[in-house]
């Protein structure tokens, strides 16, 4: 083979190597760039998750809340009655 056969190989093996190298470096920083920014997502998801659990069990807490008041109104309602103070329902 003669020296510029040899020459342009070589060239082109490094070449290729430096441009493989740049590749996979870039890959890896973009990989973990991604990888921060799913962590970060996932974190916001856990949040809201435990927003809609908290306001889920107030809403049941209300509810249960206004029961007892609607009970308590119809007691109180009926020990007017039965005390004469209270106009018949």
């Amino acid at each position: 083979m003669s020296d510029a056969v040899v020459s342009a190989l070589i060239t082109g093996g490094l070449a290729l190597a430096g441009t493989m190298a740049g590749a996979y470096f870039s890959n890896r920083r973009a990989g973990a760039l991604i990888e921060y920014r799913l962590k970060k997502l996932e974190e916001k998801v856990d949040k809201h998750n435990n927003v809609v659990e908290r306001t889920y069990a107030l809403e049941e807490k209300a509810a249960i809340h206004e029961e007892k008041l609607k009970v308590a109104d119809h007691r109180i309602g009926d020990l007017e009655r039965q005390a004469g103070h209270g106009s018949p329902a």
